[in-house]
């Protein structure tokens, strides 16, 4: 049955995801899977560089269609049938993108992951229409959303056809500018009627999966451990009271998005998070491989592939859902468990001493109020 996409209301009770959109969350375990084992190898064979960046660009082509449908999805889902027909497309598009990263790493060939992202982009456009039809409220709002998609996407194909090799990553960080800049302008019109509870459950879920990604790539590295023998005991629990510090640091405090640019602060944040956490995944799974003596880089070039990622989730965490609501010796907390981990870097066993530092940071998350 097609029914008309009408805007929801913001304060309908009980709203809780969808599931169509948790199928949707599930093609992102696929995509991100392969962005963090990508970047683990990168790191292990001692190309961190070249794999950070990779890894960087994939995983802004995954986050943001990802954040775009999520929000549109709390204003207008209306379950019809086309509505899952084309986020179906949108779940083909993804997959495409996961089947691309390997080779955005191996030989940073880009055409398949912006094909897949492509496909994502222009079915939103195809939402967002719908949209402008049925609601003459927010037409404005939604046909500059389809506007700035789909002009986004005739850049993002002749970035990766025409653009010489010296241009892609300075071209990059421009249309990435460009894509972020869409959703700003078309609020402007009108402001879309996202629903505050769903869009908190909603990125609470893809966190979870993230991390679900971050155990996943540890455990695969930990059965190499347990094949040849080796006893990475400590190290697995190191990692494991990393990985549960970042669920209860990022579940501690309660959401509250009150305004659209507090939202919009939040939403974007999210990149930084998300991305910390799949990397430090890969980083604590590259230093199971330098640990069996299988990495090709030095302990110093893989130790802040666990420490930067968790610094910057202790600083985006603190700075958009801690630091607003707390005053005293709590507000500086997170700060300075970024200091610290940064600091164990340097020092000797610095997983074990990482996983020592978030532990207090837990605890001291509870105790200090």
């Amino acid at each position: 049955m097609i029914r008309k996409l009408l805007a929801r209301d913001t304060a309908e009770t009980h709203r809780v995801a969808t599931p169509l959109e948790l199928l949707f969350d599930l093609s992102f375990v696929v995509a991100v899977a392969q962005a963090a084992a990508s970047l683990h190898h990168a790191v292990s064979e001692n190309h961190a560089g070249a794999g950070l960046l990779a890894f960087c660009m994939a995983f802004f082509a995954l986050w943001l269609p990802w954040l775009n449908f999520t929000w549109f999805a709390s204003a207008f889902d209306n379950d019809d049938t086309l509505y899952r027909i084309i986020t179906m497309v949108q779940i083909a598009g993804v997959l495409v993108i996961a089947a691309g990263i390997p080779a955005v790493f191996e030989r940073q060939d880009y055409r398949i992951v912006v094909s897949g992202y492509v496909v994502i982009r222009l079915a939103m456009v195809v939402h967002w229409l719908r949209a402008a039809r049925d609601n003459p409220s927010h037409r404005n709002c939604a046909r500059r959303y389809a506007i700035g998609i789909a002009g986004m996407q005739v850049l993002w194909v002749l970035w990766v056809v025409v653009a010489p090799t010296s241009l892609q990553l300075p071209l990059f960080v421009l249309f990435m500018i460009g894509e972020l800049l869409v959703p700003i302008w078309a609020e402007r019109a009108e402001a879309t009627t996202w629903h505050p509870h769903h869009i908190a459950e909603r990125h609470g879920l893809f966190t979870l999966i993230v991390l679900g990604e971050s155990i996943l790539s540890t455990t695969m590295a930990f059965q190499k451990g347990f094949d040849s023998g080796v006893n990475l005991v400590s190290l697995a629990v190191a990692s494991l009271i990393i990985v549960f510090s970042l669920w209860w640091i990022y579940f501690e405090a309660p959401t509250h998005l009150l305004s659209m640019k507090t939202a919009f602060l939040w939403g974007y944040a999210h990149f930084f998070i998300l991305g910390s956490i799949a990397a430090l995944g890969a980083g604590l799974a590259a230093s199971v491989d330098y640990d069996l003596h299988l990495a090709h880089a030095p302990g110093i070039a893989i130790a802040p592939f666990t420490t930067v990622p968790l610094a910057i989730f202790f600083l985006c965490v603190w700075y958009v859902q801690d630091c607003p609501r707390q005053a005293g010796p709590r507000k500086y907390l997170l700060p300075l468990g970024s200091v610290a981990v940064l600091a164990a870097t340097f020092g000797p066993a610095p997983i074990h001493v990482t996983a020592g530092i978030t532990l207090v940071v837990v605890i001291l998350t509870r105790l200090v109020r």
